[in-house]
């Protein structure tokens, strides 16, 4: 199933403000939280497609990507951006939505404990992929090592020395939340916080892992797989949600950016959708007509040139192009006619030329009055 644009899963307009996009969000969470909808599988999926949503039109540069590329934009099916959110990614990014003392917040954790005081998010990384010609047209699959902190293979991210090293947060007695009553206009009303000793872990470590100093996480290197899609440019940017820097001690990983980068073909140009290839003829050649072998993408072809062609004329080879990153449709190559010009001759070459000079068919201005219209109209 094709998914459905964010703008619409919000209820919201292209021109939104980030205040409309956090007020819309607000009241699907509301409607669609899983406290409120016990056992309802649609109604998580529609928490789960709001939060989506907002992840992306909430974050400018993810918005201005989406509005120019859509959902290809965000990496399609390559696993990039929400695709791969959970509920715990959504209560930890979006739990503080409502507001610190909000009579709403306690819905973002429920029976749960909540999992926004969770360690520390981690930070997000940026890698520079290189891709030549037939990549982008085709699309591809990139295996990067990238050097960044990982989740501590000692203590499993926990950043204590092992299943002992630990004790009750005394604040909260291990719920890892704190209730407070506020006085309201409404009258007194209790919420529901992320304790502040425990930053909602419901413990607290009393023996660090060695290795990682009670980080839960170590600097190291991973190889990342990237799917890219066909049709990507110089300078766009995808997002793989979770494979940025490891959190503290189990918090949520960041995201890698990964900015593309085009290699220079030797013998095409891109413009757009549409390659272009400058064809260098020989006068003769252009005069008494040939067949020329010129690059494309994926190969070589063969193309005919009748005689009498003109330096300029341009040729369309249909479907020879890049995809469009939507996937509507495909661009063209286009072979521009160069006629090659000598500069170096025998003197056997300037003899043949000087007897062509005067010839009637060679002058420009005789050629004009024959063929009844403007010089430049005829050799456009």
């Amino acid at each position: 199933m094709a998914k459905k644009d964010f703008y619409e899963v919000l209820g919201v307009s292209k021109t939104a403000t980030a205040d409309e996009l956090k007020k819309a969000y607000r009241k699907l969470a509301m409607k669609y939280h899983p406290d409120r909808n016990p056992d309802d599988k649609e109604a998580e999926e529609k928490f789960k497609e709001a939060a989506e949503a907002y992840e992306v039109l909430s974050d400018e540069q993810k918005r201005a990507q989406y509005d120019k590329f859509g959902h290809a934009g965000m990496g399609g099916a390559g696993g990039f951006s929400g695709g791969s959110m959970n509920m715990e990614d959504i209560f930890s990014q979006f739990g503080d939505i409502f507001g610190e003392g909000s009579p709403f917040g306690s819905f973002f954790g429920g029976g749960r404990r909540s999992e926004r005081g969770v360690g520390q998010r981690g930070s997000n990384l940026r890698v520079k992929v290189k891709l030549d010609l037939e990549e982008i047209a085709n699309g591809t699959n990139k295996k990067i090592k990238v050097k960044k902190h990982i989740v501590c293979d000692s203590c499993h991210g926990t950043g204590a020395k092992d299943g002992n090293s630990y004790q009750t947060c005394q604040t909260c007695h291990g719920q890892g939340t704190v209730r407070k009553v506020a006085q309201t206009f409404l009258g007194q009303m209790a919420t529901t916080q992320v304790c502040p000793t425990c930053q909602g872990e419901g413990k607290i470590i009393t023996a660090k892992c060695v290795k990682c100093r009670g980080e839960g996480r170590v600097y190291g290197e991973e190889v990342i797989s990237i799917d890219i899609p066909a049709g990507v440019s110089e300078g766009i940017q995808l997002s793989m949600n979770g494979k940025g820097n490891a959190g503290l001690r189990g918090g949520r990983a960041g995201d890698l950016i990964i900015n593309i980068s085009e290699i220079p073909h030797p013998e095409l140009r891109r413009d757009g959708m549409d390659v272009i290839h400058e064809l260098y003829l020989n006068f003769a050649d252009a005069a008494l007509g040939t067949s020329a072998e010129v690059p494309t993408i994926s190969g070589k072809v063969k193309i005919k040139v009748p005689r009498g062609t003109q330096s300029g004329k341009l040729f369309r080879l249909q479907g020879k192009g890049i995809p469009n990153l939507n996937g509507y449709g495909r661009g063209d190559e286009i072979v521009e006619v160069q006629i090659f010009t000598p500069t170096d001759m025998t003197s056997e070459e300037e003899a043949l030329l000087e007897k062509l000079r005067n010839s009637a068919n060679f002058n420009p201005s005789e050629v004009k009055e024959k063929k009844g219209h403007g010089f430049f109209n005829f050799f456009k």
